[in-house]
């Protein structure tokens, strides 16, 4: 069995060969604490027998957490002026840090210098990305996370960085563990025996922040990861910190070519590390991310013991697990990565579209496969938002590519805060057309995420975008599923196993916003494009979560509604060429049915038999007719359809608003055949009559 565990910032699996835990030695026996168990479970469910007791252990949970923060009170909070303070009157160790710093950047910018005047920056990119992981890393723990950070933003970075920096990985040693027992029993108030019945003799995993111990709880027994953060690590990134800002200063007077507000971008990523620097808000990131996410069932987050819990110390539940990029192990146990890889990414989309609250470091050590086939988050040290409005941005963006919009889709840069308002998007638009066009010859079941990502990038690099995080970091978690899954399958496209998703928000969401991306996404040039809500429904019925009965109600309001008269009027007209279609194809099947003598004698040699429209006019309907069948067969098909669902919607047609709709589509009806009859009588042969 693999053991994975989480330490600063990413997770580790370990063999386990070999491993035991030890029972603590040289440590007294002090006051022992109260323990707030995880829930029994039954098949990863509360047991029935627990359920009675969840509100006192919620209860004690709380008070439990409460103090949790009392032991963290003293954490430190960034603030530009917290590393004023405390470095501006430490000249001596800032200079001694920043020749370090210079020396290996300045011999890196050197290189980028020369390779400019000899005209080869451009071949050189790929092989100075990686000098520049490789320096980050040397560095220490403050370089490593900017570059995890700088590796989402195709704003600032060419394609190649990007690549490279988003290999970055921790890689530091560990500490001793006397002084990471030490920390646990001077966190905590406690002796190590009066915690733990048995602890491992050894950190089984080490980053940046922490490092990590298995160990097993003196009160229940209970397998548990421990993570203890580094000693002085807030000194050390403090420091770096307070030069990056000033470097942040200088780029932003004298570097014209980057157009974002670097020290904004330093404060903002400063405020992210300091948060993971305390362990009790961790905490808290992931009871909260357990409460959004894990109802699904095949979702796991490990719970928090919030006893043993303080700012520099984190005790959580013990998870087993193999790493998502380990194919060969994960296969073994009978599980499919393109299974896992799926959950994540409608899990990702969740995250994204629904709460806004996410997960912002979903590199595979932070996604595991557990023996039941479950996906497990780890490491909530890095959380991010996405503001509400721009989630529904988001979607109408992926509607307006769709239908290849693209004045709309530079327009949505606005309000996704891409672009200030002063900007002038002419020059953009040709841009995302000669990208897009191309990338969108293909349909959405072969379009490449990781394609479309980088020549989104490349187009954002060109002009004055300013990225924001949370659109950042969510593109980098899409495609590092996608590259997971392309280890499994080549022909795996992350957009696809997303559309469903998209297509279920569309049909079901009765936010306006969507509402309205639904009917452009419909409506073209006042025709309804039927083959655009067949495929939303095919696709939208693949989500686990899609209903017919969500599918239909909301649209009803929506055309009932006292701003619906547009869209009345559009589909007045479309509910008369469908009823024509309906009605004139039974009348055609009925004509085909009869005799071809009979057909002679009805409609006196007429070949256009009895109605009066060409050939392709009438398989036009005819198809149109089919397609609406096939609609109403899709609806029919979900799980949720019932007759009885229909029974609101009859009350809704009962409205004044919607007897008047029906009236004039009746109407419209009428005229429409009455129109067609003229049409066949005036096409008629004459009847010769006899002479006087």
């Amino acid at each position: 069995m693999s053991l994975v565990a989480s330490a600063g910032g990413h997770s580790y699996l370990h063999a386990g060969k070999g491993f035991s835990l030890s029972k603590p030695k040289r440590y007294k026996l002090g006051p022992r604490a109260a323990l707030v168990e995880a829930s029994p479970r039954v098949n990863g469910s509360p047991s029935p027998m627990s359920m009675h007791l969840l509100p006192t252990r919620r209860a004690e949970d709380l008070q439990a957490e409460a103090r949790a923060l009392a032991r963290a009170v003293g954490a430190s909070v960034y603030t530009p002026e917290l590393l004023v303070n405390k470095y501006g009157s430490r000249p001596v160790k800032a200079v001694k840090r920043t020749l370090e710093i210079l020396v290996a950047l300045g011999y890196f910018a050197f290189k980028l210098f020369l390779d400019q005047k000899k005209g080869t920056l451009d071949q050189n990119k790929r092989k100075r990305a990686v000098e520049l992981r490789t320096i980050f890393t040397r560095l220490g723990p403050t370089f490593v996370k900017l570059g995890q950070g700088l590796s989402t933003r195709p704003d600032l970075c060419p394609p190649e960085y990007l690549e490279e920096l988003s290999w970055l990985q921790d890689a530091l040693p560990t500490f001793p563990d006397a002084d990471a027992f030490s920390c646990i029993e001077r966190e905590l108030g406690l002796t190590l025996d009066s915690i733990f019945s048995a602890i491992s003799p050894a950190p089984i995993a080490a980053a940046s922040l922490g490092q990590v111990y298995k160990a097993q709880l003196k009160n229940s027994g209970q397998t548990v990861a421990v993570k203890v953060q580094r000693p002085g690590i807030e000194e050390i990134i403090g420091l770096d910190f307070y030069l990056i800002r000033g470097l942040g200063f200088f780029i932003n007077k004298y570097v014209d070519i980057i157009t974002t507000d670097v020290v904004a971008l330093i404060d903002e990523f400063a405020r992210r590390v300091y948060q993971e620097l305390n362990y009790v808000q961790e905490g808290q990131n992931a009871r909260k991310f357990k409460m959004l996410y894990a109802d699904k069932e095949d979702i796991l987050v490990p719970d928090i013991f919030w006893d043993y819990t303080s700012g520099k110390v984190l005790t959580m539940e013990w998870v087993d697990g193999v790493k998502l990029n380990e194919q060969a192990a994960i296969e073994r146990q009978g599980l499919k990565v393109l299974d896992l890889v799926t959950t994540g990414i409608q899990c990702s989309l969740r995250q994204l579209l629904e709460y806004g609250y996410f997960h912002a470091d979903p590199h595979p050590g932070n996604l595991l496969a557990t023996p039941e086939g479950k996906l497990a988050f780890l490491d909530f040290g890095m959380m991010s938002e996405t503001p509400e409005e721009a989630r529904f941005a988001i979607i109408g963006h992926v509607v307006h590519m769709v239908n290849r919009d693209y004045e709309a889709m530079a327009r949505d840069y606005y309000a996704l805060d891409f672009l200030s308002t002063d900007v002038d998007i002419s020059p953009i638009v040709p841009a995302l057309r000669d990208f897009f066009d191309d990338a969108l010859s293909y349909t959405v079941s072969e379009l490449n995420f990781k394609t479309i990502v980088d020549g989104l990038g490349a187009v954002l690099y060109q002009y004055p975008f300013n990225v924001p995080p949370y659109y950042a970091l969510i593109l980098r978690s899409l495609t590092v599923l996608e590259g997971l899954a392309l280890y499994a399958d080549p022909n795996f496209k992350v957009l696809a196993a997303s559309y469903p998703y998209f297509a279920k928000r569309l049909l079901t969401d009765p936010n306006p916003y969507l509402r309205d991306a639904l009917i452009e996404l419909l409506f073209k040039d006042g025709r309804f494009r039927w083959n655009r809500l067949e495929n939303l429904l095919v696709q939208g019925s693949k989500d686990r979560d899609f209903s017919a009965k969500d599918a239909l109600q909301p649209v009803l309001k929506l055309l009932l509604g006292p701003d619906g008269e547009d869209l009345r009027t559009l589909v007045i007209k479309e509910a008369v060429r469908v009823t024509e279609a309906v009605i004139l194809g039974s009348v055609v099947n009925t004509y085909n049915s009869v005799p071809s003598f009979l057909r002679t004698l009805m409609f006196n040699g007429n070949g256009n038999g009895p109605l009066a429209m060409s050939s392709a006019e009438l398989q036009s309907m005819m198809e149109l007719r089919d397609q609406v069948f096939r609609i109403w067969g899709l609806l029919r098909s979900s799980e949720s359809f019932d007759p009885a669902l229909l029974q609101p919607i009859l009350q809704v047609l009962q409205q004044p608003e919607a007897r008047s709709l029906g009236g004039r589509v009746a109407g419209g009806i009428t005229q429409r055949l009455a129109a067609r009859l003229l049409q066949h009588f005036l096409r008629m042969p004459s009847v010769p009559t006899s002479s006087l």
